[in-house]
């Protein structure tokens, strides 16, 4: 089985583990080191499942979808009634040894289960539509009212990414996104102040610059300061004097960006750029429909994490609570990512030697 693993990509995944600790313990340095040791922990831990789940046939992932999918939905259920609360927002259970956060490991299990559901039936037929949107929809609410507004948007996108690319005809998708933008402003009525601020700071990061557009301004402080070579490991002023805001998880690209410059953050935008493209091969060279729409799936949510994540540290888009992948510390996120490349992993492996344009014969091979 070894000489079917893909190397390109382990050797990418090695890269970005690596570049990750480095960067953190730069983020941390003079704060909680305690932190780089539990992400070592995490590493240990996601490597340990991405092994795991490189020797688990698909057909028996396929198997465990729907059992995965409702054991996490009543995760979600109790995070209400019995969860931690931390930074403002109850999204955390606390298991001891770690806290658990629900809605990581709902992101994938949903990928997971949407690709089962559309490798099964086909995605036009309306019953299989239906079940789909209502799959997606019941934790999608559930998120909101954490509130989660930045994990829920990332959810209903991929989503509704998977659902297009199983062959949904483009007239229904016009009317989803013409649904999207109708249900505009309730979502806005809907949103808490904080989040409300978070948007009009992102428009007019000046109108507050020590409230609501305070971490935009910081973080642009930060990567503009980098230049083209940076200041130096270890030198960055904006996460050595604490200005930069969650400087170790969503804002740890501005860490980088500002110690290690353009050049950095090229280097690591271009090992991103191999890990996304890699997939779309191994996706389209799987022998199953449900291997290609998993692959697909878990490519989607990547790059949705890349966009946002960046987006938002750069002044893009608004601050939503979204990791950068395998470089910001979290221990839910890092192990439900790890787990997602051993599924990747093991559509390699059963697709081993395949022509990319043979079309699947067994759906869930």
């Amino acid at each position: 089985m070894l000489r079917r693993l893909d190397l390109p990509l382990l050797l990418c995944l090695l890269l970005l583990g690596i570049v990750g600790m480095v960067v953190l313990y730069a983020a941390v340095h003079q704060g909680d080191v305690g932190l780089l040791h539990r992400q070592a922990i995490y590493w240990l831990l996601g490597i340990a499942v991405f092994v795991g789940l490189c020797f688990l046939p698909l057909r028996h992932v396929a198997f465990v979808c729907w059992p995965l999918y409702i054991v996490v939905l009543l995760a979600l259920l109790l995070v209400p009634l019995v969860g931690d609360v931390q930074m403002g927002a109850r999204r955390w259970l606390n298991l001891g040894l770690f806290y658990l956060q629900p809605s990581e490991v709902m992101k994938w299990a949903l990928i997971m289960l949407l690709a089962f559901i559309f490798a099964s039936r086909e995605s036009s037929h309306g019953r299989g539509l239906m079940l789909a949107l209502l799959v997606v929809l019941v934790p999608v609410g559930l998120i909101v009212l954490q509130p989660d507004l930045g994990t829920a948007l990332v959810i209903l996108t991929a989503a509704l990414v998977l659902i297009a690319a199983a062959g949904l005809p483009w007239r229904r998708l016009l009317f989803a996104f013409i649904a999207m933008l109708v249900s505009l402003p309730l979502v806005w009525r809907s949103m808490h102040d904080y989040q409300k601020q978070r948007v009009l700071g992102f428009l007019d990061p000046q109108s507050d610059p020590l409230g609501a557009g305070y971490h935009v301004i910081q973080s642009a402080i930060a990567i503009g300061s980098g230049g083209l070579f940076g200041k130096g490991y270890l030198q960055g002023t904006q996460a050595r004097l604490h200005f930069l805001p969650e400087q170790h998880t969503d804002f740890i690209f501005a860490v980088m960006a500002e110690e290690g410059g353009l050049l950095a953050a090229t280097v690591l935008l271009l090992l991103y750029g191999f890990l996304l493209a890699r997939m779309l091969i191994i996706s389209a060279r799987a022998a199953s429909r449900f291997g290609a729409l998993l692959t697909l799936g878990v490519c989607t949510m990547f790059m949705i994490y890349l966009g946002v994540n960046i987006g938002m540290v750069s002044g893009m888009l608004p601050v939503v609570g979204v990791p950068l992948p395998f470089v910001s510390y979290g221990g839910s996120a890092l192990v439900s990512m790890m787990a997602a490349m051993g599924l990747v992993m093991r559509v390699v492996i059963e697709s081993h030697g395949r022509i990319p344009w043979q079309r699947p014969v067994n759906p869930l091979a």
